[in-house]
């Protein structure tokens, strides 16, 4: 049987290197952990590169899912770490990267019924290592805010819209994703639930009209809230509210490092 060329290998005389290369948006189920259930299966979109030396033509596209494939059955997100480096090596590579977005679901209890449901969070996880391993995690937050200027001007009723707070967080030792659902969700109107009954409706609404927010204050709140805990080393909040009265959204950011 004749070689098989390995064109990937040749020689590239052009003198760029490639910062990224790698496959981009595979879906494929995943193992997180969960702070209630201790597991929980979903299914994931995960961008996996690392960098091609200037001398390289191309990189094994294949390697990347040899790799993942040998962590089916594995906790991925606890063996963040463990799977870059893996990457990293198989590939021969001076960095590598993986991004993995997936959705989160969590049981929420109506407020007045208390009955039981499941509520999806977007979440994502973006990792990388070159001298170092580093990772920041992320969640999408969904929360319903009421105008105070509405509210202070209008003889009845007041505007609300449903806002998404987005939270990505650099840390120290653990942080749970629930633990960052659960600061936003307490800077919010309030909070937003799959399941409600009559009784639920108005405990929810009349929350919210007693718990004006601009999306201002929903930022600075949540930053207030990260600040306190001296395991987040770097965070960025921003909120984007879909305003019901306008044809545009509301948006504010803030990212920050502890130490600056």
């Amino acid at each position: 049987m004749n070689k098989i060329i390995d064109v990937q290998k040749q020689q590239d005389d052009r003198k760029v290197t490639i910062d990224k290369v790698g496959v981009k948006g595979v879906t494929y189920p995943i193992i997180v952990e969960d702070r209630q259930n201790e597991i929980q299966h979903t299914v994931a979109e995960l961008d996996i590169y690392v960098e091609l030396p200037h001398n390289h033509r191309g990189t094994h596209m294949s390697r990347f899912l040899e790799v993942l494939n040998e962590y089916h059955e594995r906790k991925l997100v606890s063996e963040i770490e463990n799977f870059v480096l893996e990457i990293k090596k198989r590939l021969d590579a001076a960095s590598a990267f993986v991004n993995i977005r997936f959705p989160y679901f969590v049981e929420k209890t109506a407020p007045v019924s208390k009955i039981k449901s499941l509520l999806s969070y977007d979440c994502f996880f973006i990792a990388s290592h070159r001298d170092e391993f580093e990772m920041e995690i992320g969640v999408k937050v969904p929360i319903t805010t009421v105008c105070p200027c509405s509210k202070e001007i209008s003889e009845y009723g007041a505007h609300n819209q449903r806002s998404l707070v987005t939270v990505s967080v650099k840390y120290s030792g653990y942080v749970w994703l629930e633990e960052l659902i659960d600061i936003v969700e307490s800077c919010a109107s309030c909070e937003v639930y799959s399941l409600l009954k009559r009784t639920d409706e108005k405990f929810v609404t009349e929350k919210g009209y007693d718990n004006p927010k601009f999306v201002e204050d929903i930022v600075r709140d949540v930053v207030v809230e990260l600040r306190k805990d001296e395991r987040i080393i770097e965070f960025s909040v921003e909120s984007e509210n879909f305003e019901s009265i306008h044809n545009h959204s509301a948006y504010a950011a803030v990212s920050r490092r502890k130490d600056r």
